[in-house]
């Protein structure tokens, strides 16, 4: 269930957060590496990484990256970083968020959604990032492996050109096992579309990302991206249905400028798995409305009909 009535009535502008978990040697690095180099040369980002580590985080420019070395991830001490990160002069636009490889990754999501950084941060994503090699199925025993899997928006299953078909196809039923209908991405190298992994705050991807063929990319992997807009506003509670109801497990993103018939307000739109969020404005243009769904084996007619039904 969405909850998304509750959100409407809500106003906040907020910083960005993705937060990268799972087992050390999955990939993290590598994945966080290119989120980097895929931002366009403007973008202020901040990453949070434990200072144990002893390969760092690739430098791409002070002018882009802030880097910060969490001693533990208590949390006092996590508070205390993600204020450093909000009270710099500069901007920042996005913070990225990896843990270490034992961490359960609920306390901190936790600490974006329940306490007073909620109305400074909008939590965007938790991206779980599991290496198909070496992920024994044993390792769901623990929770921190089960949490991991159970709370990650959407789940990269890593280095699958290391293990056979049927060995991917295990794995994968003992994922959806302990979350049912996770979103659950193939990758070789981490190597993942990324408008539909993090949206940088905003509904336009090429103004944060390079143009690299994104769409190209996406059609070669199975994957859709389907564009709704229209100059009529939707109804909340058919929208509600619509979230709730109809919208595909293998939908992994949705983002949008939402315009609602009960609501004065111009609603920038973010949904990433099961969570979603709604970042508040006035209308500057005109009023319409304007999604962008990506997710893989979408039905372009009958999403754009589904939505149409939605329009009041």
């Amino acid at each position: 269930m969405y909850n998304f009535l509750n959100y409407v009535s809500q106003t906040f502008r907020s910083l960005p957060v993705t937060i990268v978990t799972g087992f050390s040697g999955s990939g993290k690095s590598t994945f966080i590496n290119r989120i980097l180099k895929s931002l366009a040369q403007d973008v202020k980002v901040a990453v949070l990484v434990p200072d144990y580590r002893h390969v760092r985080i690739i430098d791409i420019g002070s002018h882009l990256l802030y880097q910060y070395h969490v001693t533990n991830l208590s949390e006092t001490d996590f508070l205390n970083t993600v204020y450093q990160v909000l009270e710099r002069p500069e901007r920042i636009d996005y913070l990225i968020v990896e843990t270490t490889g034992l961490a359960d990754p609920l306390p901190i999501a936790l600490t974006f959604i329940g306490t007073e950084f909620r109305d400074l941060t909008r939590l965007d994503s938790i991206i779980t990032v599991a290496d198909a090699s070496n992920y024994s199925l044993d390792l769901f025993n623990s929770q921190a492996a089960y949490s991991q899997i159970a709370y990650g928006d959407i789940i990269l299953l890593n280095k699958t050109d290391l293990v056979s078909q049927t060995e991917l196809e295990t794995l994968e039923t003992k994922i959806l096992e302990v979350k049912e209908g996770a979103r659950i991405i193939r990758t070789k190298h981490c190597q993942a579309p990324l408008p539909f992994i993090v949206s940088a705050n905003l509904f336009e991807f090429n103004k944060y990302f390079h143009k690299h063929h994104h769409s190209d990319y996406l059609e070669n992997n199975g994957f859709t991206s389907v564009f709704f807009q229209s100059d009529k506003p939707f109804a909340i509670r058919k929208f509600q249905d619509f979230l709730d109801n109809q919208l595909l497990a293998t939908t992994f993103r949705v983002n949008g400028i939402m315009w609602f018939d009960e609501s004065p307000q111009r609603h920038i739109f973010h949904l990433c798995g099961k969570r979603f969020t709604l970042d508040d404005d006035e209308w500057k243009g005109e009023k319409k409305n304007q999604l962008m769904l990506i997710g893989q084996n979408l039905e372009r007619e009958t999403l754009l009909k589904q939505l149409e039904n939605c329009l009041c």
